[in-house]
């Protein structure tokens, strides 16, 4: 059987945050959207907005601060409740955007939460390299992953996280067959951030999902690219609208076992008694006993 996994990117203009109405503005919006989209699947959707949708912040950057300090809630605060319930009232995967939260350390972290069908939030991550210094937030200090029952293991990596190799090596390592890059980039680089989309796909053999805002907060530019690093659809500028897509796990692994192009399998490159590469950066190593993806 094969493992399909529905995707609905939204790239929409982020939203002002945190009040009741806006959140149930948020759900007809999205029902709406789902309405044209395999409501008779029987593999959920899921569903990607742009980075900090819900936790919009304009002005200069003391007024962004502001904003984003107001914004700020708990990971598991009335905000959270309200998605949760959104999840579990369309029956979807959804990750909302990155919200604004307010750590146990009292500082702020830019982070990512996803929600299952059932209204379960499955992950949390923390942007783990905020764009300084422009971004006021704590850096995160891990990586994360989460299942799909049945399907496979979603990666999490958020804007300026793509430009650092280490972030979808580490989460395609373990296990992570597609990443979520949800973005928020205003900025003419987005022309790069797209082709290092395409670079971190073909590095790892991973489906790479890029979902950015649309103007006037983003550049937008959406795109979702196949494990070879093929671009399957794209947003070809800034205005609002959907991408949906159904992307086949099986085509990673088909990708890992044969090579991209049918020549380089990365995952494969180390024998057991090759030696051991050390990495001073780091104050590590690869072991190639060690080298192959989690599962």
């Amino acid at each position: 059987m094969s493992r399909n996994l529905p995707v609905l990117v939204v790239q929409e203009a982020s939203r002002p945050h945190g009040i009741d109405s806006e959140l149930l503005d948020f759900e007809a919006e999205l029902a709406v959207h789902l309405s044209d989209f395999g409501a008779d699947f029987e593999q959920p959707r899921m569903v990607v907005y742009p980075e900090l949708y819900l936790c919009g912040a304009t002005g200069t950057p003391d007024q962004r601060r502001e904003q984003l300090e107001a914004a700020a809630e708990p990971i598991d605060g009335p905000r959270d409740q309200h998605l949760s319930r959104i999840a579990r009232n369309l029956g979807v995967w959804l990750l909302p955007g990155t919200i604004c939260e307010r750590g146990e350390d009292g500082h702020l972290y830019n982070t990512a939460p996803v929600y299952s069908p059932e209204g379960e939030r499955m992950a949390a991550y923390r942007k783990c390299f905020p764009w300084r210094p422009y971004e006021p937030y704590q850096p995160g200090d891990r990586f994360e992953v989460f299942e799909v029952p049945g399907i496979g293991r979603v990666g999490l990596a958020i804007c300026y996280d793509i430009w650092f190799p280490e972030t979808v090596r580490q989460l395609a390592w373990l296990g992570a067959e597609v990443i979520i890059n949800q973005v928020a980039t205003t900025t003419c680089d987005r022309a790069q951030e797209q082709i290092l989309v395409q670079a971190n796909a073909i590095f790892n053999q991973v489906y790479m999902v890029s979902a950015n805002s649309a103007t006037p907060a983003g550049e937008g530019q959406s795109l979702i690219v196949d494990p070879e690093g093929r671009i399957r659809s794209r947003m070809s500028g800034a205005t609002p609208g959907i991408l949906t897509d159904v992307l086949n796990l099986d085509e990673v692994e088909r990708v890992r076992i044969f090579g991209t192009a049918g020549l380089n399998r990365m995952w494969s490159q180390f024998r057991d008694d090759d030696p051991v590469l050390e990495l001073p950066m780091y104050e590590g190593r690869i072991d190639p006993r060690k080298w192959r993806e989690k599962r």
